[in-house]
């Protein structure tokens, strides 16, 4: 029984941590918004400038969207813009 000591006392921290990790309060971004799995839709097209090309991104289901520009330079997409549908619908139009 002594030759087990070390492990029964191992054993028992493990499972005060395995405790403590599986109660532990979630991060508080976790409890912020549930963020549904996304549909997405992509379009592309030229930009205005001209330099180089453009891709957006609509997620329907989140209702976003996002503009991301091709830089044949570093040949990386690299994020110009984002959009929330859902408040821009809401917005008042302006005249």
């Amino acid at each position: 029984m002594k030759r087990h000591k070390g492990l029964i006392a191992i054993n028992l921290l493990l499972l005060g941590i395995l405790t403590a990790v599986t109660f532990a309060p979630s991060a508080i971004a976790q409890n912020e918004r549930t963020r549904g799995r996304g549909e997405y839709t992509m379009v592309g097209g030229s930009l205005e400038s001209g330099v180089s090309d453009g891709v957006y991104v609509i997620d329907s289901a989140n209702a976003e969207m996002i503009m991301l520009r091709w830089d044949n330079a570093r040949s990386q997409l690299s994020g110009i813009g984002f959009r929330d549908l859902d408040a821009d619908s809401k917005a008042p139009i302006r005249r």
